[in-house]
């Protein structure tokens, strides 16, 4: 309890000790509960009073609409029109349009902010949901997309684990009145209770979903072209990206174009290109050989121009939205583990013209893969080791300090040099003192030697440092790894009745998906293809295809995919040509 108490401190610091106190009791009975969602997510629930007070997901908590009755202004507040909520219950998002600006301005949020929604004319929130963008990409947009992912509302299934109570009704404060005054309903609302006529009475609301017609017909009336176009944005059917796509070009930024161009290759991906089957899939994939296939004739994908950066947040946003799951199978290597087929931004995403079906079975093949794998990034780092600090610790670095091999070079040239260690009568030696000696030299060099060239201590004080490696994969940011890495390792076996397989490993340090190096090699070779887990590798799978098909392995990955050489060990057990494979 007192962990709770500390966590919830933690992520809403606006609650005073003594409304702490009164969330989460001392001496008060507090349950908790485990349930599932529909997608499968377990999801802790914290109950006091019989009411759901929190919930949990993933270790990040959230306030229910109980407690939010309770503190209205725990969470930056958006109103929304009061028939919006039925669609908001039934699993939609909040779309931009259904949000109601007030003359004062929206809530300054930023992207991932924990948000509440209250309907128009009652401070009550009665969902709770993260916004997809910030305040200021919300207006840039023209208020249109789709503003909020909403996790829990007022009627919905954790609801309903409570008294199934009403939102209490809430004197709205001054900006709510004047937000009422710029949508023109001042008549209208004058000399009337706070909660308008098109919202139900404090006891009619648990039948808001049961409104009817004539009650719509006023709704509508009252409310004008807005809630019109609210209604159609809330159905869920217009996809945040589509919609900025049909604005004109000349109207959004080139930041903003670009957003939007990733949006639209993102869900043609996932909606014609990726397969259950094809999961886990990792995400430089995912994104050189599908999203750059779904890039419109003309254009290209660029992350850099986008608001996102990396392609890694683009796709934590998208994790964030429920969209798709990911996760680090292997060191800095991410793979997309999950997606979420029924989503209604993927069942509503209309393919763009041009793209027939048949193109797009045709742009998922191996061959179009190969030509869009991008080969990571891989730069030797060097590590100070305990044994070197004295070395290192003039020029500022301990132990662990990560270097590069010109880094270390030039600190030992100025150590030298501030040390005028170089030979007076032979400049390309270098005299070694008792640091150099104790770094540099074994118990039995100790004594003999006196003096070592350039090159060779060089050479020296870069073995005796802890190797490390830095792999960038393209769109994702540079990780670092001890040792040096791992080599492509391809080996040939012995199989029962004589017959021989050729075996390939570490496919995943360098973002080669092994499904896919398996079915572009068993279509070249015609031969089977399978993959199994790597011995000894947690984690990690190997490729097993039939015959000795180092050939065609070495063509692949140094033409194809253009991997160095020296990443890749075994190339010297092809076949001697003549001689059957």
């Amino acid at each position: 309890r007192r962990k709770l108490r500390s966590d919830v401190a933690a992520a809403f610091p606006t609650l005073s000790t003594e409304q702490l106190a009164e969330l989460i009791p001392n001496k008060e009975e507090l349950n908790v509960i485990k349930i599932y969602s529909h997608k499968g997510e377990a999801i802790t629930v914290y109950m006091n009073h019989r009411n759901p007070i929190l919930f949990e997901v993933e270790k990040v908590l959230y306030p229910t609409v109980y407690t939010l009755w309770v503190y209205p202004d725990l969470l930056p507040a958006f109103a929304t029109w009061p028939p919006v909520l039925q669609k908001l219950a039934g699993g939609a998002d909040l779309m931009l349009p259904g949000v109601v600006v007030p003359s004062s301005g929206l809530p300054q949020v930023q992207r991932g902010t924990l948000c509440a929604v209250t309907l128009l004319g009652n401070r009550a929130p009665v969902a709770v949901g993260v916004a997809t963008m910030s305040t200021e990409e919300m207006l840039a947009a023209g208020m249109k997309g789709k503003g909020f992912a909403v996790l829990h509302t007022h009627l919905d299934h954790l609801w309903e684990y409570g008294d199934k109570s009403s939102p209490p009704t809430l004197a709205p404060l001054a900006t709510d009145s004047a937000a009422k005054e710029s949508a023109g309903d001042e008549e209208e609302l004058q000399g009337k209770e706070p909660v308008s006529s098109c919202s139900p009475e404090p006891e009619q609301h648990v039948g808001i979903r049961d409104l009817s017609l004539k009650d719509r017909d006023t709704c509508a009336q009252l409310l004008g072209q807005e809630e019109l176009r609210e209604s159609r944005a809330a159905e869920a059917a217009e996809d945040a990206s589509t919609e900025e796509q049909q604005e004109p070009e000349d109207s959004r930024t080139p930041q903003e174009q670009m957003d939007a161009l990733f949006n639209q290759c993102f869900f043609h991906a996932l909606k014609c290109k990726v397969k259950k089957s094809d999961l886990p899939l990792l995400t430089s994939t995912f994104l050189g050989s599908h999203m750059f296939s779904c890039c419109p004739a003309g254009k290209q994908l660029d992350i850099k121009k986008s608001s996102y950066k990396k392609f890694s947040k683009f796709l934590q946003c998208m994790q964030h939205q429920k969209i798709l799951q990911v996760k680090e199978l292997n060191k800095g290597v991410e793979s997309i583990v999950e997606v979420d087929w029924k989503h209604p931004d993927i069942k509503a995403f209309a393919v763009p013209e041009g793209f027939s079906s048949a193109s797009a079975a045709q742009d998922s093949k191996s061959e179009d893969r190969e030509q869009v794998y991008r080969a990571p990034e891989i730069i030797p780092l060097y590590g100070v080791s305990t044994k070197m600090i004295p070395l290192f610790q003039e020029s500022g670095h301990r132990k662990g300090s990560i270097l590069s091999s010109s880094e270390v070079r030039n600190i030992i040239i100025d150590y030298v040099k501030s040390n005028e260690l170089v030979d007076e009568t032979n400049k390309n030696f270098v005299k070694v003192n008792a640091i150099l000696c104790d770094c540099l030299l074994d118990k039995s060099e100790q004594d003999e030697i006196s003096h070592l060239k350039w090159d060779e201590l060089l050479s020296r004080c870069l073995e005796r440092l802890q190797p490390l490696h830095q792999v960038t994969f393209f769109g994702q940011e540079p990780v670092v790894r001890k040792g040096n890495i791992e080599p492509i390792d391809i080996s040939i076996a012995q199989r029962s009745s004589n017959k021989k397989v050729t075996i390939i490993k570490n496919l995943e340090l360098y973002g080669l998906d092994p499904q896919c190096v398996a079915n572009t090699l068993q279509q070249k070779v015609q031969a089977s293809a399978t993959i199994t887990p790597a011995p000894g590798a947690k984690d990690r799978v190997q490729v097993q295809i039939q015959g000795n098909q180092i050939h065609h392995l070495a063509k692949m990955l140094l033409e194809d995919y253009q991997l160095p050489r020296k990443y890749i060990q075994g190339l010297e057990k092809a076949p001697k040509l003549g001689r059957k494979k």
